[in-house]
């Protein structure tokens, strides 16, 4: 009698995420003793308002390995506690906002409202998704929204699950949203007034051009988005990530039967005016995360008093759910480690010299293909949009002038290049984004990186067609 085989399965195991950043700062660190440290001369510039370090164009210049610090054993293993003070204020974020919107949710008062909208959308969940999705997406285009939605996060997961898919859908809602409409953003002020004005090209000018984009951007991110929720529907195994592994899933049952109270509807008001008072200091004041967080936790408070908690208690739920998102806030500090150690060794400025100066002498069509890829490595060492358009757009614009590409395709492709990557690097948003919703950041990729292949190819596209017609 023959003995049936037993089918062999290989899967390539993905390292835990503390083992990749790991290695990532090891390499960092190993660098500082192979590249030459050098830097580039600063300015402070006026750009609309605010004082901004711009780099002086073509100035350049390497500097004795004196003057920089190479990476021993003992600072390697150090980088991490320095990566976790210099990502402190991003690090309380997560901590605060979590903490602070968990009080929210506990209350039942997003239960309640999820519950009210899945029984007006039985049957008609994409339609509900697409919804979030771009409300979500116009807030990140218009507005520069991303830390806004940090406290919507868990809901959206729980949402994910209770529509009967999982927590990497549920993600998906607020994650592709916001940071596909950030990348194609209309009139963003952190990434595309920055650049036109740095580039010293009319503001919000091409917006047609960024509209089709934002377009194309986003319904290529839902077509995704749909297929994967089809596939597991249709088999549950094929889920990323198992509905309960996630701490934030909501039953469809217990949320279908929950009705809205009196409480339930003064604390969403309460959300609502918070959310409007954060845009509004957002625009007006120039608030940042340190403003974001006190506004969450004043919120976070009044619904728990709302809904007549003890002072006790409020205190005992805000410790849980600064816990639940303990695993992200790390991933954010050890992940700057990588540029903790680069910066010492003074070779994040002679690694984008030599990235921009491989691009003189190609035809334009190439050069601009070129500062996309540019743009989008560079984005995991300066993880900021502002930040990197101070950096680069100087050095661009007028190499692109020498080389036939507009100042226009240059900001638009520092655009894509900042923006879509923030989903893919460790040192971006999406460690903040994987923290909060409780899902580990290599699952997360095993979702996104597919799609940041299908739409790489879309932003060669877009790129090479504003080109072609002199955008």
């Amino acid at each position: 009698m023959l003995k049936a085989k037993k089918e062999k399965h290989h899967h390539i195991k993905v390292p835990h995420t503390f083992v990749i950043l790991f290695f990532l700062v090891l390499v960092a660190s190993v660098l500082t003793w192979i590249v030459t440290p050098g830097q580039y001369d600063y300015e402070q510039v006026d750009v609309n308002g605010t004082i901004r370090s711009l780099v002086v164009p073509e100035s350049f210049h390497y500097i004795d390995r004196s003057e920089a610090v190479q990476t021993g054993i003992i600072g390697f293993a150090s980088s991490f506690h320095r990566g976790c003070i210099a990502a402190s204020e991003i690090v309380m974020l997560i901590f605060i906002v979590n903490g602070a919107f968990s009080l929210v949710i506990k209350t039942n008062a997003f239960h309640a409202l999820l519950g009210s909208m899945m029984r007006k959308f039985k049957g008609k969940e994409k339609l509900l998704i697409t919804a979030f999705f771009f409300i979500f997406a116009i807030g990140s285009s218009l507005f520069g929204m991303l830390n806004e939605y940090n406290g919507l996060i868990p809901v959206m997961v729980g949402l994910g699950v209770a529509l009967g898919y999982d927590p990497i859908v549920g993600l998906s809602i607020v994650a592709l949203g916001s940071y596909i409409g950030f990348a194609g953003s209309i009139m963003n002020p952190y990434t595309v007034v920055v650049s036109q004005s740095i580039a010293g090209v009319p503001l919000y000018s091409a917006s047609w051009f960024r509209i089709i984009c934002f377009i194309i951007f986003c319904s290529i991110s839902l077509l995704y988005l749909f297929n994967y929720m089809n596939k597991i529907k249709k088999d549950p195994s094929k889920c990323i990530m198992s509905p309960a592994e996630s701490e934030f899933a909501f039953k469809e049952e217990e949320l279908v039967s929950l009705e809205m109270t009196g409480r339930h509807k003064v604390i969403l008001i309460g959300v609502l005016v918070a959310l409007g008072f954060i845009i509004y200091g957002a625009i007006t004041a120039g608030w940042g995360s340190v403003q974001l967080t006190g506004v969450f936790l004043l919120l976070g408070i009044f619904a728990a008093l709302v809904d007549r908690w003890s002072p006790d208690r409020i205190a005992e739920e805000f410790i849980e759910g600064c816990k639940s998102v303990m695993f992200g806030a790390l991933i954010t500090g050890i992940a700057r480690a990588t540029l903790v150690v680069m910066q010492d060794g003074m070779i994040v400025d002679t690694i984008i010299n030599f990235l921009a100066s491989g691009l003189n002498n190609l035809p334009s069509w190439l050069s601009a293909q070129g500062m996309l890829l540019i743009n989008t490595l560079i984005n995991f060492f300066i993880p900021s949009g502002s930040g990197q358009a101070a950096t680069v757009i100087p050095i661009f614009a007028p190499l692109g002038d020498l080389l036939g590409v507009s100042r226009q395709v240059v900001c638009l492709a520092f655009q894509f290049g900042d923006g879509f990557s923030n989903l893919l690097w460790p040192t971006c948003g999406v460690a903040v984004v994987c923290g909060l919703g409780g899902v580990p950041i290599q699952k997360w990729w095993k979702f996104f990186i597919p799609l940041f292949g299908i739409l790489y190819v879309a932003q060669v596209i877009l790129i090479l067609l504003a080109v072609i017609i002199g955008l």
